[in-house]
């Protein structure tokens, strides 16, 4: 896997883990899939993407 797959694949599970404790723990948990949906755009329009950041720290 490259790192983009990477990024797509715990993106999207943070988005399913947060929808699904915002259904049934609390509603705060949306903003959870706000910041991470928010994160997702800048860094299609910027470029910058801190999570690529990280996952090449770590030696992905």
């Amino acid at each position: 896997m490259i790192i983009s797959d990477y990024i797509q694949t715990i993106a999207g599970s943070f988005i399913l883990i947060s929808l699904v404790l915002g259904y049934f723990i609390h509603e705060y948990f949306y903003f959870f899939t706000f910041f991470v949906g928010l994160n997702l755009f800048q860094s299609g329009i910027s470029g910058f993407c801190p999570l690529a950041k990280i996952l090449k720290r770590m030696g992905l």
